[in-house]
């Protein structure tokens, strides 16, 4: 039996816990016997999918930089070298390339495995998984999770001389895909990117072979990029294109660079933003708008799937400018690819699904969010708008923004946040219904939490009152096209608030 509670480590879709010792308050509970189990456990989950014994499955591993991941890495292919698997290291990698593997005629792998906890601090570690449908989904980490605590389920996989593992090229298979791509779209010969300068800033993670591998043989001029050595120690910034600090970053030097173009990834490149050739940032709503612009002409009328957070500005730009229908849904990149996924089951085109946060998943590219697929597509755009003296600003210079936003973490100060939550959204919407909440409607249809617009010419705003899955905390934005706009929205709501005394409102 394992000596943590492994149901602490699902993270939605994901696997994730804490992989090195040194930060107060946080215990080590994703170790060595933890990742040798739950490799077992995702073979013993793959081999009843596929239909295949454990000796006849291929599976792929890489990790992003972190310091625990080399070691993570050596137990989980411990666990799948039991069995007589054949093991693939692709060593430091990006979570769609590792998709990708199971696609790739040179691999043909039956599942794949990246080691990362995405941009969370350098303690922290984790897996995601896929196999050749694309990423699982929570009910598949939870069906692993349950195998990695049963002795029995794991001792039923019969013991197997297995191959060394094979170490694997593929982030070099995965640039000369993208380069292909970059080729045949710009159309504009082998070095379709010269003249072009082009600034990357990857975190320290694992997104700096965008620049080396994809970017610099067409010709690019990279030397304005900067940390793009994989570094677990994320020494100069968070590797996350919505942290404040990294996004500075890269705008500075575009600016300081004079360069046409700054891109900018999370740590395991699933996601991410751009920075247009004014030393603008094109993140949240801006990314957004931009990965459904590169498809408006070519897919004209389909439905982009969006999280809850997103503006109204946007909705206008989807909707008025490009033509297109916006279905605003629930925060979670899970969340927004499957509901595409579903549209496009029940006949409803959809072909794309956004976060803010920076996941795009184009359905072109199997509905897999991948950073350097959103980034190859905007390059693709540049390159074209470059020949034209035109830069990718252009694409989205119709799209307004609101005066103010703002988002309020309230902490749930009781036992079952979850529950009380629910009751909190519960009676929030009466208020408004009934009237108490003067000049106030519910924004319908609403998938989460409870959507609210002020009717009040001076405010002109919105909020949105959800719960966090995982945390207790109930997010709160606030939206103005008004300057001063949020702060009288904060002064309606803190007597509201108050009233809910499992909520921490000191901050609003």
């Amino acid at each position: 039996m394992p000596k943590y509670d492994y149901s602490k480590l699902q993270n939605g879709s994901d696997i994730r816990g804490i992989a090195l010792s040194g930060v107060p308050g946080e215990e080590v509970n994703l170790d060595a016997e933890a990742a040798t189990r739950i490799g077992r456990a995702f073979l013993f989950w793959l081999s009843n999918m596929t239909g295949k014994k454990p000796s006849e499955i291929t599976i792929a591993i890489g990790r992003d930089p972190r310091l625990s991941g080399a070691d993570l890495t050596d137990a989980f292919c411990k666990g799948l070298c039991q069995h007589g698997t054949k093991v693939l290291n692709a060593g430091i990698a990006s979570t769609p390339a590792m998709f990708m593997s199971t696609r790739f005629e040179e691999y043909k792998c039956d599942g794949a495995v990246m080691v990362t906890a995405s941009h969370l601090p350098f303690n922290r570690n984790g897996f995601k998984f896929f196999d050749q449908y694309g990423g699982l989904d929570k009910g598949d980490i939870t069906d692993i999770i349950t195998f990695a605590e049963s002795d029995s389920m794991l001792n039923s996989m019969i013991p197997s001389p297995s191959p060394e593992v094979e170490n694997i090229p593929l982030l070099d298979t995965y640039s000369a895909h993208l380069r292909n791509l970059i080729i045949e779209k710009v159309n504009r010969g082998s070095k379709p990117l010269e003249n072009m300068k082009i600034t990357v800033d990857a975190g320290n993670g694992s997104g700096g072979f965008y620049a080396d591998k994809v970017l610099a043989p067409l010709g690019a001029d990279i030397s304005s990029s900067q940390f793009l050595e994989p570094d677990g120690t994320f020494p100069n910034h968070a590797p996350n294109p919505e942290d404040r600090k990294a996004i500075t970053s890269i705008c500075d030097a575009v600016k300081q660079h004079n360069t046409d173009l700054g891109l900018i990834f999370d740590t395991d490149v699933d996601r991410a933003s751009a920075v247009d050739e004014n030393g603008h940032e094109i993140n949240r709503n801006g990314i957004v708008a931009l990965a459904a612009a590169l498809i408006a002409k070519e897919y004209p009328g389909t439905t982009i799937v969006t999280d809850s957070i997103t503006s109204d500005p946007l909705a206008v730009f989807l909707e008025k400018d490009l033509g297109l229908k916006h279905l605003r849904f629930k925060r979670g990149y899970k969340n927004v690819i499957n509901k595409a996924k579903d549209l496009n089951e029940e006949g409803t085109d959809s072909q794309l699904a956004i976060e803010t946060s920076g996941h795009a998943a184009y359905k072109e590219n199997f509905f897999l969010d991948d950073g350097a697929y959103l980034a190859t597509k905007i390059v693709i755009k540049a390159a074209q708008l470059f020949t034209e003296k035109k830069y990718i600003s252009s694409v989205i210079s119709d799209l307004k923004t609101p005066a103010e936003s703002t988002e309020i973490r309230l902490p749930v100060t009781v036992v079952n946040f979850s529950e009380y939550a629910d009751i909190v959204i519960k009676q929030f919407s009466d208020i408004v219904e009934d009237g108490t909440l003067k000049n106030t409607h519910l924004i319908s249809p609403n998938y989460e939490g409870v959507r609210i617009a002020f009717d009040d010419e001076t405010i002109s705003g919105w909020i949105l009152l959800r719960k966090s899955l995982h945390d207790p905390i109930m997010p709160l934005n606030i939206e103005s096209s008004i300057e001063g706009g949020c702060e009288k929205i904060k002064r309606i709501l803190r007597p509201v608030l108050k009233k809910f005394e499992g909520i921490d409102s000191s901050m609003l």
